[in-house]
C-alpha cells in the first residue's frame, strides 16, 4: 500500500513538475540547454574531422609526415637512425636541367625518386591506357605541358643530360605541388637508379636532396634529436605550413569562438530565466511550507523539474547536434577522409557534461536559495532568499574546466575580458546618454519613459549592460565571420592571374608581350628576374641577424630579385620612400625577421658578384593575390650590369588554350605555368568552408535573438504590476502603449549603438591579436543592431501587450 501510495505521489509530483515548467516560464531553460548541447556536440564532432583534414592536407602536401631537406647528399648517419627507429623512408633528388627532343628543348625540373615515393598523397601517371602510382627503373614521365613544348608523344625519345629515355607517359597529378609560380618549372620523373647515367648532378650543381619520413611522432622526434642541422639543411613538417592550412586553422579558431559565444549567450539566458522563475515563485514556496511541505520535499520537487529540463535538453540537443554536424560537414565532403571515422559517444558526453557544469551554478545558486524562503513570506517579503549568496562558490564548477579547455585560445579570452570590462562601460555610457536626452524638450510619453529609465540607476544600468552586451556578442560573431570571408577572398581574387611566364630572354621579351597584348590577354607589368642571396647586413654576416620566422627563408637559399623604377602599386609602403639610385625596398616580414631598418646597408651575392644597396623602404606584400611579388626590389642602377630574364603574369580563359600551345611551341625556353586548376581547387575549398561557418554563425544569431527576447520579456514582465497600476488609475491603453514603446525603443536604440561601438573594439582586437589581420570598420552594424533589437522588441510587446494592459481590478476579478 505504501509503495502504491509513493508511486502515485511520484506520478503526481512528476505531472505537477511538468505543469510548473510550462506555466512557470521555465521552458526557455530547456531551449538554452538544448542550444548548448547541440553546438558543443556539433563542434566537437566536426573539430575532430577538421583536425584530420588539416593534418592530412599538410602531410599530403609534404608527401610524408616529415621531410629532411639538404643541398648536400643525405647523410648516411640519418638513414641509419631512421632504420633503427623503424621509420619508412623515401629519397628524392631534385634538379633542373635541359630536356632535348628531336625538334626542341626545354628547361625541366627532374625528380629522381625511388619506388616508395610518395609516402603520402598521390602520384598519378598515365600512359594513355593505364594509370600507375610509382616510377620504375628506365621510365620517364613528363608534365603535360612538355608534350607540346618538346613536340613529343608517348614512346618518343627525350634526352636528359647524357642519358636517353623513352617517354613512358604523362604526369596526371603530382603530390606536394607548390603554389609558388617561381618553382613551377615543368616536372619530369625518373627512377633513382637512372640518376647517375644522366651525368647532370656534378660538383657545384644546384640540387635539392630530400628524405621523406613516415612514422610515429616519438620516433621521428628521436631521429631529429640525433641530427645537428647545417645552414643548408632543414626539417619540414605539416606545421611548417601552407596558406591552405592557415585557412583551416582560422576556421577552427572561428568555430571555437562562435561556440564559446553561443554557450555564453545560452548560459546567460539560462541564468536570467531561472532568476525570473525564482523571483515569481518565492510566495509559492512560502505557501507550500506554510501548508506543511518540508524543505526536502520542495527540494525533490525542484530537482525533478531540473532533471526533466536536462533530460529533454540532452535528447533534443544531441539529436540537433547530430543534424548540425551533418549540415556543417556537407560542404566539406570532398575534403574529409573517406570513409569517415566514427566519433563515438565522446561528443555527446562532452556536450552533456558541459551543459551540466553550466547548469550547476546557473540553476543551483537560485534554486538552492529558493529552498531557504521562509513560510512567513506568505504574508510579507523578507530577505531570507538572499541566503542563496552562500552558494555562489558553485560558479567555480564550470570555470575550472573552461580554464583547461580554452587557456591557449587567445580569442576566447579577448571576448571574455571584453565582456567583463564592456558590461560596465556599456551600462555607464547608456545611462549617461539617457540622462542627456532627458534634458531635451520631448513629448510626454517620451518624458515619462525617460523618467522611468532614470529612476533606478542600478537596475537600469544592469538592463542596459545586459542588452548591449548581448547585442555586442551577436555582432562580434557575425563581424568576425565577415572579416574572415573578406580576407579569404584575397587568397585568390576573382581577377587574379592564373598563369605565369618565366625565363623570358631579353631578345624575346617584346615579341612575347606583344603576342599577349594582341590576343587581349590581361597581364601584369614584366619584371626582370635575377637570382641571388643576401650575404651581409651592415658589414656583418646576414645569418647573425636571423630571428627565426618565415622571412628567414630569404637566407636559406637563392631567391628572386628584381629591379624597377618604382614600387608596384599593389604593395603598401610601411616605412621610408623609394629612391632613384643605390636603393632596395624590403618586404616587411623579412625586414622584421632580420631586424632591418631604413638606411641599413645590404650586400648581396649574385652570379658570384657582390652588389650593395641601402634600404630605402619597407613594403607590406599580400602574397596571396597571385601577383608578381618579391622580397627585395632594387633601383635599376644596382643591377644594371647583371643579365636578367623576365617574368610576366596574366589571366587566361578557356578560349585561350590554343594560344598557350602556340606560345609553348614558339618560345620553348620560356617556362609557362598554367595554374587554373589550382585556382579552381582553392575557390572550391573557400566556398565550402564559407558555408560551414555561415551555418554556425546563423545558429549563433538564433541564440543571440533568444537571449535578447528573454531580456526584454523579463524586463517587461517585471513592469507588469506598474503598468497595470497605470491602467487602474485611468491611463489609456494608447498612452501606456506609447510609453512602453518609448521606454524600450529608446533602450533598444541606445543599447544598439553602444553595442556597435563595443563590437567594433572587440572585433578589432580579435582581428589584430587573434587572427593577425588588419582591423576594419563595419558601418552596416551601426544600423543593423538597433533594427534587430526593435524587431525583437516588437515580438515581445505583441506577445505580452494584452496581458500588460489589463487593469489590476480586472486582473483579480
Amino acid at each position: 500500500m505504501n509503495m502504491k501510495t509513493a508511486s502515485s505521489l511520484n506520478k503526481r509530483l512528476f505531472r505537477w513538475s511538468l505543469s510548473e515548467i510550462r506555466h512557470g516560464q521555465l521552458w526557455p531553460v530547456s531551449i538554452a540547454l538544448t542550444l548548448i548541447i547541440a553546438c558543443i556536440f556539433a563542434l566537437t564532432a566536426l573539430a575532430e574531422r577538421m583536425e584530420q583534414v588539416v593534418v592530412k592536407q599538410g602531410k599530403d602536401a609534404l608527401t610524408a609526415d616529415t621531410v629532411f631537406i639538404s643541398s648536400n647528399p643525405i647523410p648516411e648517419s640519418l638513414i641509419i637512425a631512421t632504420e633503427q627507429q623503424g621509420l619508412v623512408t623515401s629519397k628524392q633528388t631534385r634538379f633542373a636541367t635541359m630536356a632535348f627532343s628531336d625538334t626542341s628543348m626545354k628547361l625541366v625540373m627532374v625528380n629522381s625518386i625511388d619506388s616508395q615515393y610518395p609516402l603520402r598523397g598521390e602520384l598519378l601517371l598515365s600512359n594513355g591506357s593505364d594509370t600507375v602510382t610509382h616510377v620504375n627503373p628506365g621510365e620517364l614521365w613528363l608534365d603535360e605541358r612538355l608534350f607540346a613544348q618538346l613536340d613529343v608523344k608517348v614512346g618518343d625519345s627525350v634526352t636528359l643530360g647524357d642519358a636517353d629515355f623513352i617517354v613512358s607517359g604523362r604526369i596526371v597529378e603530382e603530390p606536394g605541388l607548390s603554389f609558388n609560380p617561381f618553382r613551377q618549372i615543368p616536372s619530369a620523373f625518373i627512377h633513382e637508379s637512372d640518376l647517375e647515367k644522366t651525368g647532370a648532378v656534378q660538383l657545384g650543381s644546384r640540387v635539392r636532396f630530400a628524405l621523406f619520413i613516415n612514422g610515429e611522432d616519438t620516433a621521428i622526434n628521436a631521429v631529429k634529436e640525433q641530427v645537428t642541422l647545417t645552414p643548408s639543411e632543414r626539417w619540414r613538417d605539416q606545421n611548417s605550413a601552407s596558406r591552405t592550412n592557415e585557412v583551416f586553422q582560422r576556421t577552427g579558431q572561428y568555430l571555437s569562438l562562435t561556440v564559446a559565444i553561443v554557450v555564453i549567450m545560452a548560459a546567460t539566458t539560462l541564468v536570467l530565466t531561472c532568476q525570473h522563475y525564482v523571483s515569481t515563485r518565492k510566495k509559492t514556496i512560502a505557501m507550500l511550507k506554510s501548508l506543511g511541505a518540508s524543505r526536502a520535499w520542495i527540494g525533490r520537487w525542484l530537482s525533478i523539474q531540473v532533471l526533466i529540463l536536462l533530460g529533454v535538453a540532452a535528447v533534443f540537443g544531441v539529436a540537433i547536434g547530430i543534424g548540425l554536424e551533418v549540415v556543417l560537414r556537407i560542404p566539406l565532403v570532398d575534403l574529409l577522409p573517406n570513409p569517415l571515422p566514427t566519433y563515438g559517444i565522446s561528443p555527446a558526453v562532452i556536450a552533456i557534461m558541459t551543459s551540466v557544469l553550466i547548469a550547476v551554478p546557473a540553476l543551483g545558486i537560485p534554486l538552492l536559495g529558493l529552498l531557504n524562503v521562509s513560510a512567513a513570506n506568505v504574508m510579507q517579503s523578507s530577505s531570507d532568499y538572499e541566503s542563496g549568496k552562500s552558494y555562489r562558490w558553485l560558479v567555480v564548477v564550470p570555470l575550472l574546466p573552461m580554464l583547461v579547455a580554452y587557456y591557449q585560445n587567445t580569442m576566447v579570452w579577448i571576448v571574455l575580458g571584453g565582456m567583463l570590462v564592456l558590461f560596465f562601460v556599456l551600462a555607464v555610457l547608456s545611462l549617461l546618454i539617457t540622462r542627456s536626452i532627458a534634458k531635451m524638450p520631448l513629448k510626454p510619453a517620451v518624458k515619462l519613459a525617460l523618467s522611468r529609465i532614470n529612476r533606478s540607476t542600478v537596475a537600469t544600468g544592469i538592463q542596459f549592460g545586459a542588452l548591449a552586451l548581448s547585442l555586442m556578442l551577436l555582432a562580434v560573431m557575425w563581424l568576425v565571420r565577415t572579416d574572415l570571408l573578406t580576407d579569404w577572398k584575397r587568397t585568390l581574387p576573382a581577377d587574379a592571374p592564373n598563369a605565369f611566364a618565366l625565363n623570358i630572354a631579353p631578345y624575346e621579351r617584346d615579341a612575347y608581350l606583344s603576342a599577349l597584348d594582341q590576343n587581349g590577354i590581361a597581364r601584369s607589368n614584366d619584371y626582370p628576374i635575377i637570382r641571388g642571396r643576401l650575404a651581409e647586413i651592415n658589414g656583418e654576416d646576414a645569418k647573425e641577424h636571423a630571428q627565426g620566422g618565415e622571412g628567414t627563408d630569404a637566407l636559406r637559399r637563392e631567391i628572386n630579385f628584381t629591379f624597377a623604377s618604382a614600387i608596384p602599386s599593389y604593395n603598401e609602403v610601411l616605412d621610408g620612400a623609394w629612391t632613384d639610385s643605390n636603393g632596395v625596398s624590403v618586404e616587411s616580414d623579412v625586414a622584421s625577421d632580420l631586424g632591418l631598418e631604413i638606411g641599413d646597408d645590404l650586400t648581396f651575392v649574385i652570379n658570384s658578384q657582390q652588389v650593395s644597396a641601402r634600404v630605402n623602404s619597407i613594403r607590406k606584400v599580400e602574397w596571396r593575390d597571385m601577383k608578381p611579388n618579391f622580397y627585395f626590389i632594387f633601383t635599376p642602377d644596382v643591377l644594371v650590369n647583371i643579365p636578367a630574364t623576365y617574368l610576366v603574369s596574366f589571366r587566361l580563359q578557356d578560349k585561350d588554350n590554343g594560344l598557350i600551345n602556340q606560345l609553348s611551341r614558339s618560345y620553348p625556353t620560356v617556362s609557362l605555368m598554367d595554374i587554373r586548376s589550382m585556382g579552381a581547387k582553392i575557390q572550391q575549398l573557400l566556398t565550402q568552408i564559407v558555408w560551414s561557418i555561415t551555418v554556425l554563425a546563423a545558429l549563433g544569431v538564433v541564440a543571440g535573438v533568444m537571449l535578447i527576447f528573454t531580456l526584454l520579456r523579463l524586463s517587461l514582465g517585471q513592469r507588469q504590476s506598474e503598468i497595470q497600476l497605470y491602467r487602474t488609475l485611468g491611463a489609456s491603453k494608447k498612452r501606456v502603449t506609447q510609453t512602453i514603446w518609448a521606454e524600450y525603443g529608446l533602450m533598444a536604440l541606445i543599447a544598439g549603438i553602444i553595442a556597435a561601438l563595443g563590437a567594433e573594439l572587440v572585433v578589432g582586437a580579435l582581428m589584430k591579436f587573434g587572427f593577425d589581420l588588419s582591423p576594419t570598420l563595419h558601418y552596416s552594424i551601426w544600423l543593423a543592431l538597433p533594427i534587430l533589437t526593435f524587431l525583437t522588441l516588437a515580438l515581445v510587446v505583441n506577445s505580452m501587450i494584452k496581458r500588460l494592459l489589463i487593469p489590476i481590478n480586472k486582473a483579480f476579478s
